[in-house]
């Protein structure tokens, strides 16, 4: 079984193209025009164990919402074609991550209910081109695009990149967990019989 996808989407903002392997190592590369958006996706990449390709063009003359927002809707669509019917994963993913001063905790359900929590005391400003209010718009994009329900909560922190480093680890450690093959599993993990 190949979990892969390739899309690419295209708007008068930008223009995204993405390639995911769920059975990865974290190979790849991202090229978002945005520093710190790359700098997260590179460690999703080698937390969640899943090879990742992107390139991303954008107006970035305008900001980096546009370019964030996008790549995670392309992200979530990746993962919800990626994962197919979702027969044999696990579906549940929780971890909690520590970055020096900072932690935060993710919890995920592969659930094909789009739903996104996102709980941090944020400082404002930005960091490489990032604004750090564009860390919940990063994951509800990707809750939305994959269908899944899907928690986030720094707990503590006063440095914005130890904060949003370890929300993205957190969801990276969920997110390997959550997608992974359980060999116990012979069908889709509902009652219900379905996923989607």
């Amino acid at each position: 079984m190949t979990r892969t996808a390739d899309i690419s989407r295209e708007t008068k903002e930008t223009n995204v193209a993405l390639a995911l392997a769920l059975d990865g190592s974290g190979a790849g590369t991202r090229q978002t025009g945005v520093g710190f958006l790359d700098h997260m996706l590179d460690l999703l990449a080698r937390h969640a164990r899943v090879d990742l390709d992107v390139k991303v063009t954008g107006d970035l003359q305008t900001g980096a919402h546009h370019t964030v927002e996008d790549t995670g809707i392309v992200l979530g669509q990746a993962l919800d074609r990626a994962l197919g019917d979702r027969a044999g994963i696990t579906r549940y993913g929780s971890a909690t991550v520590p970055m020096d001063e900072a932690r935060a905790s993710c919890a995920i359900d592969i659930s094909g209910r789009p739903f996104c929590h996102f709980a941090a005391d944020l400082p404002p400003g930005g960091t490489g081109g990032f604004d750090h209010e564009l860390a919940e718009e990063f994951f509800r994009a990707v809750a939305n695009g994959a269908r899944l329900t899907l928690h986030v909560d720094v707990e503590t922190g006063t440095n914005a990149h130890h904060m949003i480093e370890a929300a993205f680890k957190a969801f990276a450690r969920a997110l390997r967990a959550a997608v992974a093959i359980d060999p116990t599993e012979t069908g889709v993990p509902s009652t219900k019989g379905t996923l989607s």
